[in-house]
């Protein structure tokens, strides 16, 4: 961390929330945002917080609730989301300045038939289009689709797919995604690497350790290590992290932290740089927070970053 401000006021989060209001964007805070986390908090809007601001105070971007899994552009300008209203969801993007939202695509558009249920998009390295997980229609496997930055060119990347995928991660040439998979979206048991272009999949098993993942697996932004959010027998999740290729995983996943207690939960991992993860960290009774911890051969201890926040996100790298 840059710098450590005391005096955290903790805040309760988790809970699913209904929009409570309507309408665009709207900052609050100190710092104009550059690079650092971007977030949701229990009333389910999204904020952003510089590594040079205060992390009590961050930047709101939306109001109309709803929101979930913010990914930052390689640019820093723009972020993408899932917005979520009784049934139907939709991606949208929000300037990281602020700004008003756009809405990309919602359920049920026709122009990727009966899609529903939108998570984890994410930009490509070049910010001219987003990868994103979704479910086609009642009852069937979710698949990996494709739009172009202003939500036009539904591309479904996986047609016909038996197995489910989930919040996918791209490489840095841009050329492949990573995405957990498994036979449903409860047992995502495998890593499925993506060729955009080509539709070409490898399904690569997680190891023993690691049962599945619970929300998402991110490539590190050299290309070398995948880092996410194991689930273990004793029913906890961890930070891994392994080397990989653009096909495989290359050796054994290994624990980021030294943590060992069943009541800790690490989740939703996303890299800082190279050599350091962001993630969302939980133990039983208190409220969950963004924290730091660098990538070594060991596992090592970690540092608070943002108090009150869910589902980070780190960017630009």
């Amino acid at each position: 961390m840059r710098r450590w401000l005391g005096g955290v006021v903790a805040v309760g989060l988790l809970g699913a929330c209904e929009p409570t209001d309507f309408g665009g964007g709207g900052t609050t805070g100190d710092v104009l945002f550059d690079r650092g986390f971007a977030f949701v908090r229990e009333d389910r809007n999204v904020y952003v917080v510089d590594d040079d601001g205060d992390p009590n105070s961050p930047q709101r971007l939306t109001t109309a609730g709803g929101a979930y899994t913010p990914s930052i552009s390689r640019n820093g300008n723009s972020i993408v989301f899932v917005q979520r209203s009784g049934s139907t969801s939709s991606i949208q993007t929000v300037p990281t300045s602020g700004g008003p939202v756009a809405t990309l695509l919602s359920s049920n558009d026709a122009a990727c038939g009966n899609c529903t249920n939108f998570r984890g998009p994410t930009f490509s390295p070049d910010g001219r289009t987003i990868v994103f997980a979704f479910d086609r229609g009642s009852g069937s496997q979710s698949a990996l689709g494709r739009i172009a930055a202003d939500g036009s060119g539904f591309v479904d990347l996986t047609p016909g797919n038996t197995i489910a995928y989930g919040a996918p991660s791209f490489f840095p040439n841009g050329n492949t995604v990573v995405a957990p998979a498994g036979t449903s979206a409860f047992q995502f048991n495998q890593l499925a690497f993506v060729q955009v272009n080509t539709g070409a999949i490898n399904n690569v098993s997680l190891g023993n350790e690691v049962l599945a993942i619970a929300n998402r697996a991110v490539v590190s932004p050299d290309g070398r290590q995948i880092a996410l959010d194991g689930r273990l027998s004793s029913g906890s999740t961890r930070i891994f992290v392994g080397n990989v290729t653009a096909q495989s995983i290359s050796g054994t996943l290994r624990r980021l932290t030294d943590y060992t207690a069943s009541t800790v939960q690490e989740s939703f991992p996303s890299w800082v740089s190279s050599t350091e993860l962001g993630f969302l960290f939980n133990d039983s009774g208190g409220d969950p927070s963004i924290y730091r911890a660098p990538v070594s051969s060991t596992a090592s201890s970690v540092s608070l970053a943002v108090p009150a926040a869910n589902e980070p996100f780190y960017g630009p790298n």
